[in-house]
Order: structure tokens, then C-alpha cells, then sequence
């Protein structure tokens, strides 16, 4: 894996932050169906008031959508859900993305993680613990993702999210004008082409080539500037030696670690969490091993990034 190349003059400093939820000028939408629980006061939010495993209708589906819009990441409890009523749930959103390289639970829409070093397998001490937004190596990436908790540790094993255009809005001033109009690389060979034979990672970079992403997003629904690049995916800039990108990719890429643009999540059985990965990274918490944890997730397609 890369190094990030930092600097002291290019670590984040201390003081006040610009802390915006939404756009200015964003239009306030009352909610009649769900009652929200902020974590914070720019992403993260529980929801009460609805139940995943049956019908959802319109009213209540747009409002989950605009809550998304607003808080990045939604937080759900006591939703013990199959498998079924979880993809049932994530299609009222899209359609639903196969992942060629993880593990597949009920059916061929369904991620399943297990973690634990009794396992005996590998990829099963956990590897979710790098500040990442799912499948940037696809030319049209993620949209949102839905993971449900279907065996928790006692203790640990937490999910973390950020804010990544509160990231973009704390920048300083010339490195966001340095890196507009800049075109990132992603690729998915670090992350799972380690372990594959030379054959097979030819075959899979023939069917997934590495993809060109802007460095800095627009997000298609709420028009805000978020940082698009991660240390699991990203591997370099378009026209850029590397020697002079991982500096600034490392330096973007940091914004993520921030804990004023962050909110944790603690899972209990029944939980489930629905993100939006063109606003978010996200990472685990590997502290409940060597424990078992076993999430499943569905993640709703979404479009080319600009």
C-alpha cells in the first residue's frame, strides 16, 4: 500500500472549522414520517418511526431519501431483517450492485462480511479499518449502501463515518484551488488483487480497468463539493508523477481522520445503517477481535462522478 507522503505544513492545524450540514440556501423539509435523532450536527442521524421489513411506501421512502441527503448516513435499530427484506428495502432506491470479489451471502446481491480470527479464513481478522467510499473502482460507483448487523461481539467492532464535503469546505484555500479540475485513478487491485494469481488479476483488470474519478465531486442531488479520493482505492493523479501526488492525496485523504466532521455508530443486533457513499468515507473498528462479527450489506447502484 502507499505511503501518504505528508508533510507537518500539510497536517490539519487546530482552531474553529466550517461546519455546514447542507447547502446554502437549501430549502428545510419538515419531516411528517420519520423522527430523527441527530448524532451530530452535520452527519449522522437515527430514525424512528419506521419499520424496514414490510412495504415501504412513497411518503415514507422520500422522506428516508431527503433524511439521507441531509445527514449522509442514516441509523435504523431493532430492524431484524432477512435477507429478502433487506434487498426488498435497498430496491426502493435503485437498482442493486453484484460485488465480483467479496463474498455473497443469500443471494448474489448480498455482501456478507464475517470477521473473527477463529474463522480460520482468509480475510477474517477484518480489513474494513481504512478510511474508504465503497467501489470507487467502478466507473459509476455506489450511490448508498445498507449494511445490516446480523451477529455483534459484546464489545467493539463500531462503524465510523465522514463528512467528506465538510472535508472539502475545511481545506485551505489554495489547495482547493490546486486540485479543482484534477482527475484521480482508482483501481481495486490493492485492496483485492493481492492475493490473486497473475492470471486472475489480469483477468479482472480486463472486466474492471482502473477509472478516472474527479479529485473533487459534485454531488448530483444537493450540489455541494466533496473530496473524492481514498486510501484504499485511489492510487494516483491523471498527468501527475507519483512522487509529487501522494503528497496531496495524502493531504486530502486526511480530512477523513478529522473528528469534528466524524459520528460513530454502535452496533446492536437489528441494527442497520443506510449511507451515501458520494458524500461519506467510512471505516471499522478491528477492537472486537478476536470475537465474531458478521454484517451483510446491499448497495444501490449509482452513476458516473463529475
Amino acid at each position: 500500500m502507499r505511503g501518504t507522503g505528508l508533510t507537518r505544513a500539510m497536517t490539519w492545524g487546530v482552531g474553529p472549522r466550517v461546519m455546514r450540514r447542507m447547502p446554502e440556501g437549501w430549502p428545510e423539509r419538515p419531516y411528517t414520517r420519520l423522527k430523527l435523532e441527530p448524532y451530530t450536527e452535520v452527519i449522522g442521524a437515527e430514525v424512528h418511526g419506521v419499520d424496514l421489513s414490510g412495504p415501504l411506501d412513497d411518503a415514507s421512502r422520500d422522506e428516508i431519501r431527503d433524511a439521507l441527503l441531509e445527514w449522509k448516513v442514516l441509523f435504523f435499530r431493532d430492524q431484524h431483517l432477512t435477507s429478502a427484506q433487506q434487498v426488498a428495502f435497498a430496491r426502493r432506491f435503485g437498482g442493486l450492485e453484484q460485488h465480483p470479489f467479496l463474498e455473497q451471502g443469500d443471494s448474489s446481491e448480498v455482501v456478507r462480511f464475517e470477521k473473527g480470527v477463529d474463522l480460520g479464513k482468509p480475510g477474517s481478522v477484518g480489513t474494513e479499518n481504512g478510511w474508504h467510499s465503497d467501489v470507487t473502482w467502478r466507473a459509476e460507483p455506489a450511490m448508498g449502501s445498507i449494511l445490516r448487523a446480523v451477529e455483534m461481539p459484546e464489545r467493539g467492532g463500531d462503524t465510523l463515518w465522514a463528512d467528506m464535503a465538510c472535508g472539502y469546505d475545511n481545506l485551505p484555500e489554495d489547495l482547493r484551488t490546486r486540485v479543482e479540475g484534477m482527475r484521480a485513478v482508482h483501481s481495486f487491485v490493492h485492496v483485492f488483487g493481492y492475493a490473486m494469481s497473475p492470471d486472475r488479476k489480469a483477468e479482472m483488470l480486463r472486466q474492471y480497468p482502473p477509472v478516472e474519478h474527479p479529485v473533487v465531486r459534485t454531488h448530483p442531488e444537493t450540489g455541494r463539493k466533496t473530496i473524492y479520493v481514498n486510501r484504499a482505492f485511489t492510487c494516483g493523479i491523471k498527468g501527475m508523477d507519483d512522487a509529487d501526488a501522494q503528497p496531496i492525496l495524502g493531504r486530502l485523504e486526511l480530512t477523513a481522520a478529522v473528528p469534528d466532521v466524524q459520528c460513530r455508530f454502535r452496533w446492536q443486533s437489528g441494527s442497520v445503517a443506510f449511507w451515501d457513499n458520494r458524500a461519506t468515507q467510512h471505516c471499522v473498528s478491528n477492537d472486537f477481535l478476536p470475537n465474531r462479527r458478521v454484517m451483510e450489506r446491499v448497495t444501490v447502484v449509482g452513476d458516473p462522478p463529475y
